[in-house]
């Protein structure tokens, strides 16, 4: 485990330590983060930007400064530039309550897909856009959002460094890298985290990828730790997505694979009933109790879910609740990769 500290904010939610002070890269942040991407991109007709849809996101990232959550994460390519733009409205008068953290290094393919630029130039590039949108002079927590296979990462990572140096940025980070990758970053400039995928069934990252983290002193802060929100119990049938939600062509939501699944998240939700907690807030608190040094950031445009959500940091698991979670929802027992396409993630 990293040498990390949790104590207790004003507003009564915990507090975590990504980073370690032994390489000079601790920032405190709230347990919980809010992941804003779904606010703007990617889950269906209520994304991008609408009045009314901008107005409830606003609030949602309002409410969460109220509770106490500290930590909020975007992307340039979420929109794209749409959800930087809002965010950056939504904390124009409080920036100082927020652990801003943001993502550059995937672009526009010429074949109209996604590809990766992790060169100096686009690092430089990026930041200047980031910090325009947002309307700050430093983000926080800096990610490379994948990994480029034509520049190598102690590029990418010096010039990092240097806006590091220079005030614009004040943590960097890496987002789904391999255990060589990351040690490579580390060695040229101290990683304050990385983010992944994961969630009870998205558990990969506990072969290699964690301990690595633990070895260096770096934070993890888990996105999807709801399961894209499968694991909420909420969603029960395909039709529940909207026609242009991105989850219609994820493996585990399709056909068989997802009856598969759906019947784990089952097992979970009687485990959190006999509770007295939402299938949500157990499986968050699951990854919570994965150890002081995870911080995940579970998305939300709602106040209602990001309440919800909040609460978890306070439910309590016993060993003897973590085994039978962990046996409810088994690894191996999850039907379907990540994504479609698993090529852009380092395994």
């Amino acid at each position: 485990m990293t040498d990390t500290t949790t104590s207790t904010g004003p507003t009564g939610i915990p507090t975590r330590t990504l980073g370690s002070a032994a390489n000079g890269t601790a920032l405190e942040v709230s347990a919980l983060g809010l992941g804003c991407m779904g606010m703007s991109a990617f889950y269906g007709a209520a994304s991008g930007e609408s009045s009314a849809t901008d107005a409830e996101s606003v609030r949602t990232v309002h409410r969460a400064l109220d509770l106490g959550v500290t930590l909020l994460d975007t992307a340039e390519m979420y929109g794209p530039h749409t959800n930087e733009r809002l965010v950056g409205r939504a904390i124009a008068d409080r920036r100082d309550d927020v652990v801003l953290a943001t993502k550059f290094g995937i672009v526009p393919a010429t074949d109209g897909g996604r590809g990766y630029d992790g060169s100096p130039e686009n690092v430089r590039r990026s930041i200047d856009g980031s910090l325009q949108r947002l309307g700050t002079d430093h983000v926080d927590l800096y990610y490379q959002h994948r990994m480029d296979p034509q520049v190598p990462v102690e590029e990418t990572v010096g010039a990092l460094a240097e806006l590091v140096a220079e005030g614009k940025v004040r943590h960097i980070g890496l987002s789904e890298a391999s255990p060589e990758t990351i040690r490579r970053a580390h060695a040229v400039h101290p990683v304050t985290a990385v983010q992944t995928e994961y969630s009870l069934w998205s558990r990969d990252v506990e072969a290699s990828v964690l301990p690595t983290l633990r070895e260096l002193g770096i934070g993890l802060v888990p996105y999807s730790p709801l399961g894209r929100g499968f694991l909420t119990g909420q969603i029960t049938s395909p039709d529940d997505f909207a026609e242009d939600d991105f989850r219609r062509s994820n493996p585990r939501f399709q056909g068989e694979a997802f009856e598969a699944n759906l019947a784990l998240v089952g097992r979970v939700r009687e485990i959190a009933e006999a509770k007295g907690v939402t299938a949500g807030q157990l499986a968050l608190a699951w990854v919570l109790a994965q150890g002081d040094d995870v911080v995940p950031i579970p998305g939300t445009k709602r106040v209602a879910y990001l309440e919800e959500n909040v609460a978890a940091a306070r439910v309590h698991l016993t060993g003897e609740d973590l085994a039978a979670i962990t046996d409810a929802m088994p690894a191996e027992a999850v039907v379907g990769q990540r994504y479609a396409d698993m090529s852009p993630i380092e395994e």
